[in-house]
C-alpha cells in the first residue's frame, strides 16, 4: 500500500469514527440486569423453549433463528394457529445495541420486548400466569431461577423470565470486518467495501444508520423523499404512528439496524424486498432523493457485506423435563 492510499484510508477511518462504533469485545451492561453465567443459561434455555408458547409448538428462536442471521427468512412470521404476523421479524443479533425493539419502538428494551411475543395472538398466544405455571412445574426450572435471581423469595416471575431472556440475548454480539477495520486492521476490507462505504457515508446513509448498530436509533418516515408504493409500503402500516397516535409519525419507522444485513432477507417492516441490491437502490431513491447507478449500488451491497459477522457458539440447551403439573398445550387451529 502505498504512503498516500495509506493516507487516504487513515482519513476515511477517522471520518468513520466519527459515525460509527466498534463492537465491544465484552458483554455490554443493561439497564436494572445485572448480566451472570447463570442468567444467560436460564435466558439461552427460555429463548429455545416452545413450551412457553400456548401451543408448545414455537420458540423465540422459531421467528429469531439463530442459525438463520437471528431471523426467520419469511416474509412475515408464521405464529399461533398458523396465522401469518403483521411485520417482518427483525434479527436478534446485536439488538441489544439498539435504542429500542420493534419496528415502532413500541418496547424501551429487550425485556420488555420478550413479553411481547409471548403474549400476541398471532405468535405464541401464552398468559404470563400460564407461562409461570409452566416453569414452576418443572423442578429444574425453579433451581434455575433461583440460582439467576439468587436472594429473591420468589424468583420466578414473568419479569424475570424476560430479564433472563434479555441477559442471553445481550450475548448475540457479532464482530465483523468491519470492526476489524476501524480498530486498525488495514486488510479487514477489501478496496470494494470500503469504496462503498465512503459513499455510504457521501450519500448520507449514514445520517441515519450510524452508531455501533448502525442503525437502531432514531424514527425517519418510510418515503422522506419519494414515498415508495404499496407493494413495498403496505398502506394498512402506520408504523409508529399505533404508538403515538401523533400524525406526525404517519409511516415512520426505527431506522433498521444494518449488521448481518445480508443474511436476513427479506427486507423492510414488511418483507416485500428480497434483494439486497434492490432494497439499497429503494433506500438511495424513497430516502435520499438518489437514483444510484449499478456501480455505486455494487459498491454499497459490498460495504454491507462486511457487517456480517461471527456468531458466538451457541449450544443447543437440554431443557427440563415436564411433570404431571406442566399445563398442555392447546390444540393449534389448522388453517383451511
Amino acid at each position: 500500500m502505498s504512503v498516500a492510499t495509506m493516507a487516504s484510508a487513515n482519513d476515511l477511518r477517522n471520518l468513520a469514527l466519527e459515525t460509527f462504533k466498534p463492537l465491544p469485545s465484552t458483554v455490554p451492561a443493561v439497564k436494572d440486569n445485572p448480566i451472570t453465567d447463570a442468567k444467560i443459561e436460564l435466558g439461552k434455555a427460555l429463548f429455545f423453549d416452545p413450551r412457553m408458547s400456548a401451543s408448545g409448538v414455537f420458540s423465540c428462536n422459531s421467528c429469531h433463528n439463530l442459525a438463520t442471521g437471528g431471523d426467520d427468512n419469511l416474509e412475515t412470521s408464521i405464529g399461533h394457529g398458523w396465522q401469518k404476523g403483521p411485520r417482518n421479524a427483525p434479527t436478534a443479533l446485536n439488538s441489544v445495541f439498539n435504542e429500542a425493539q420493534f419496528w415502532d419502538g413500541r418496547a424501551a428494551d429487550l425485556a420488555e420486548q420478550a413479553k411481547g411475543p409471548v403474549q400476541a395472538g398471532v405468535e405464541m398466544a401464552n398468559t404470563p400466569d400460564n407461562v409461570i405455571a409452566t416453569l414452576t412445574s418443572m423442578p429444574q426450572y425453579v433451581d434455575w431461577f433461583k440460582a439467576a435471581f439468587e436472594g429473591e423469595a420468589d424468583p420466578v416471575t414473568f419479569d424475570n423470565f424476560a430479564k433472563a431472556i434479555e441477559a442471553f440475548e445481550a450475548t448475540l454480539i457479532t464482530p465483523a470486518p468491519f470492526d476489524a477495520w476501524l480498530n486498525g486492521d488495514d486488510q479487514a476490507m477489501s478496496e470494494l467495501q470500503l469504496a462503498g462505504l465512503e459513499k455510504f457515508i457521501d450519500l448520507g446513509c449514514a445520517s441515519c444508520h450510524s452508531g455501533v448498530n448502525v442503525g437502531g436509533h432514531g424514527y425517519y418516515p418510510f418515503g422522506l423523499i419519494e414515498k415508495p408504493g404499496a407493494d413495498v409500503l403496505p398502506e394498512g402500516d402506520k408504523g409508529r404512528f399505533a404508538v403515538t397516535e401523533t400524525v406526525d409519525d404517519e409511516y415512520v419507522f426505527r431506522a433498521s439496524p444494518l449488521r448481518n444485513i445480508a443474511l436476513t432477507a427479506p427486507y423492510f417492516h414488511s418483507g416485500k424486498v428480497w434483494d439486497l441490491k434492490v432494497a439499497v437502490e429503494i433506500m438511495a431513491e424513497s430516502q435520499l432523493g438518489e437514483e444510484i447507478d449499478g456501480e455505486t449500488a455494487d459498491q454499497l451491497v459490498a460495504f454491507l457485506d462486511s457487517l456480517t459477522g461471527a456468531l458466538p457458539t451457541v449450544t443447543y440447551p437440554v431443557l427440563p423435563a415436564e411433570t404431571a403439573a406442566t399445563p398442555r398445550p392447546t390444540g393449534e387451529v389448522v388453517p383451511n
